[in-house]
């Protein structure tokens, strides 16, 4: 049975613009972390370690994976907002924090990529492991992304009860290029984003001279730059276009065998949802429930003074219903 949204998506008055909706979310949002939220740091079979946040929830009740986006944690404010929204459920939560992005760096000269599922696998692993439960999983943009390619990948295999991926880059070269090509607001995004990427890059090189060349790191300014001369070489691919076309999700998408609901806004100024290919509509599995506005991550409406979030308003909604049997 079709999800239905609980109401209607509305954008709060003053956020119609794509990029009121993405920087008002990005920048206003500062929910409280659960007080009983605990983190641990485990270790990776090649030698490394991820940092994790784990809220305990009552004996049987469900449990939730949480994935966040590029250059985000733990601690983003979508990722706080669900980790409040399983505590009231009395649900178990996990919000993983990608490689590099907890506060301290990794060990190996690899951090994170959108493709790369081996971390969220081995934390699931190691739920499974510890007790048979509903399992869910939401993730934001580049987490979104690597959710929908780890499902695509694993079929039927795939563990997860259900799943919710909201404003996911379908297409990382088209979303790259938004970024690295587009004028105005989008040279803030550009910024922010190199800017941090760029300098745990450099402090990769100087760790692993072997790997990674300083004074090109330097010199890039674009993600593809980072790409190029960063990602794709660490992850063994030829280049940024190779990577960006074995990491996209939107080719996954057909493949998925496990519940799963996609939430995008058609003004989405880095990954509209248009980009999601016809085949990944078709899938019986999966659902689509796109909106006119939202931005990315953003889905502001209520009012400025007293926000809601609405995309995260409707994932909690739709595993409610896998959680109580519905």
């Amino acid at each position: 049975m079709a999800f239905t949204p609980t109401r209607p998506f509305r954008p709060a008055r003053g956020l119609t613009s794509p990029h009121a909706q993405t920087l008002y979310a990005s920048f206003a949002r500062r929910p409280a972390v659960p007080a009983d939220l605990v983190r641990e740091r485990w270790k990776t079979p090649d030698d490394d370690f991820v940092d994790v946040d784990l809220l305990k929830g009552k004996p049987g009740a469900p449990r939730l994976l949480l994935l966040h986006g590029l250059e985000g944690s733990s601690r983003s404010g979508y990722i706080v907002q669900l980790l409040q929204g399983a505590a009231a459920r009395g649900w178990s939560a996990m919000a993983l924090n990608f490689r590099s992005c907890s506060g301290e760096p990794n060990r190996q000269a690899h951090a994170y990529s959108s493709g790369d599922t081996t971390d969220p696998l081995q934390v699931l692993k190691h739920w499974h492991d510890e007790r048979e439960a509903k399992t869910f999983a939401i993730g934001f943009s580049l987490g979104g992304n690597v959710l929908l390619k780890m499902l695509g990948e694993a079929g039927a295999k795939a563990k997860l009860t259900a799943a919710v991926a909201v404003s996911v880059p379908y297409d990382l070269q088209a979303c790259v290029k938004a970024i690295d090509e587009g004028s105005g607001v989008f040279s803030l995004y550009l910024r922010n984003f190199l800017h941090s990427m760029k300098s745990k890059a450099l402090g990769k090189a100087r760790l692993f001279p072997e790997k990674l060349n300083a004074k090109t790191i330097a010199a890039i300014r674009t993600i593809q730059g980072i790409d190029e001369h960063v990602t794709a070489p660490l992850y063994g691919f030829a280049n940024a276009a190779a990577y960006y076309a074995a990491c996209s999700s939107g080719p996954w998408v057909q493949k998925i065998q496990s519940p799963t609901l996609l939430i995008s806004a058609e003004d989405d100024p880095l990954a509209p949802a248009a980009l999601l290919p016809e085949r990944g509509r078709k899938n019986p599995f999966v659902q689509q429930v796109t909106t006119t506005h939202g931005g990315h991550v953003g889905f502001v409406d209520g009012a400025l003074h007293a926000p809601r979030f609405w995309a995260e308003e409707q994932a909690l909604a739709y595993l409610d219903g896998f959680a109580s049997g519905r």
